[in-house]
């Protein structure tokens, strides 16, 4: 079982930079790939940006170039770097991990507001 929590979220105007934390616990030794998704009112859940154990990245594309994923094992296990952000870009963003046995983990999530 791995436990999930995000911080880092809040209000920001547009071209402003936020940094998102993800906090693991439990058997992050276990974590394989670690992601960051997000959901905006009344859209589906999708995929930002993830890095697998051996440091491979990939983003979305209404992301790349702005949104960086990064991992510290030694310390918060993912953060997502984000800059020139825009309106289009609130919503709630959720940390996940996928174990080496499949299964996926969620964190609760923390709302990012792009707002004037």
């Amino acid at each position: 079982q791995v436990q999930l929590v995000e911080s880092g979220g809040g209000l920001v105007q547009p071209g402003g930079s936020l940094r998102l934390s993800c906090a693991a616990s439990g058997s992050i030794l276990s974590i394989n790939t670690l992601a960051w998704f997000r959901q905006a009112p009344g859209k589906e859940r999708e995929l930002v940006a993830r890095i697998t154990n051996r440091g491979r990245t990939n983003y979305a594309d209404s992301v790349k170039g702005r949104f960086t994923i990064s991992r510290d094992i030694a310390e918060n296990p993912v953060y997502l770097q984000m800059n020139s952000l825009k309106p289009e870009d609130t919503a709630v963003y959720y940390c996940s991990c996928t174990d080496y046995t499949g299964a996926d983990y969620w964190g609760k999530g923390t709302l990012v507001t792009v707002s004037s």
